[in-house]
């Protein structure tokens, strides 16, 4: 966890403590109105494949931007960033295990890698604030809730496996407001996927996520709601066994300079 540093209000500077070692956290609050992405790597003989598999499940996984193979620099949506540094944790699968969870690519990073940047939800967390729709982990140390579905995604070559979910309490009186408030970001997960009993989704337990942190119910009044999440490719690789597949550690994003309104449908 970082101490004694203001949170960063830009993605460049973002990236920039991360890449110098200063921030190793979840980055939900950090860099408020700018876009976050999930980080999944493969090897360029399945890009396409996965690719593909993206193109089919926008929902989970809406792509944001490729970078091609043996290219570290999300050239479009930050310029002079280094994917292998500007990550605060990521995460290392071989053949569908979990062999590595570094804060820097160094000791994995191949010329023949594409990366591929997705919608994260942190990036319409503020939008949610706006509208009176407290987040008790927001700009904090702690995560986001994040449940394994038994909701199928569409395969795609090799790729196939269950969506994942993040997870938030929400007022009854303010569901609309958070339908519609998160509906206009498509490319950053958009709309819920479900509201209300966890167990139509699969989910037997809300007190105990697979990846994140419990988050206490507030109140009775408050509703369970569920949004695809970009860590959907970390269970795709459990299920799917590539070769290798590198993302970046649950709740812990790649920051851009794109504002999230530049994402945002009318």
């Amino acid at each position: 966890m970082v101490t004694n540093i203001t949170i960063p209000q830009t993605g460049r500077e973002t990236r920039q403590l991360i890449r110098e070692g200063k921030f190793r956290r979840p980055t939900s609050g950090v860099a408020p109105h700018f876009v976050q992405a999930n980080v999944a790597i493969l090897p360029k003989d399945v890009a396409f494949e996965f690719l593909l598999f993206c193109q089919r499940n926008p929902k989970p996984c809406p792509v944001v931007e490729v970078i091609e193979a043996g290219q570290v620099e999300a050239i479009l949506t930050a310029p002079g960033s280094d994917i292998r540094t500007d990550v605060p944790l990521f995460r290392v699968f071989k053949d569908g295990k979990m062999v590595d969870e570094p804060d820097t690519l160094d000791a994995h990073w191949r010329d023949d890698l594409v990366t591929f940047l997705l919608g994260c939800s942190f990036s319409f967390e503020h939008a949610l604030m706006a509208n009176g729709i407290d987040l008790p982990y927001y700009g904090t140390d702690r995560n986001v809730p994040m449940f394994i579905t038994d909701i199928k995604t569409n395969s795609a070559g090799p790729f196939s496996g269950p969506m994942v979910v993040s997870h938030r309490w929400i007022p009854r009186d303010k569901v609309v407001r958070a339908v519609q408030a998160t509906s206009r970001f498509p490319q950053t997960h958009g709309a819920p996927i479900h509201i209300g009993d966890p167990a139509a989704i699969g989910i037997s337990d809300i007190t105990k996520p697979d990846y994140g942190e419990v988050w206490e119910q507030g109140s009775a009044d408050e509703v369970p709601v569920f949004w695809a999440c970009g860590v959907t490719p970390q269970a795709v690789a459990m299920a799917s066994k590539p070769e290798l597949m590198i993302t970046h550690s649950p709740g812990h994003m790649f920051v851009t300079d794109l504002k999230d309104e530049d994402l945002a449908v009318l």
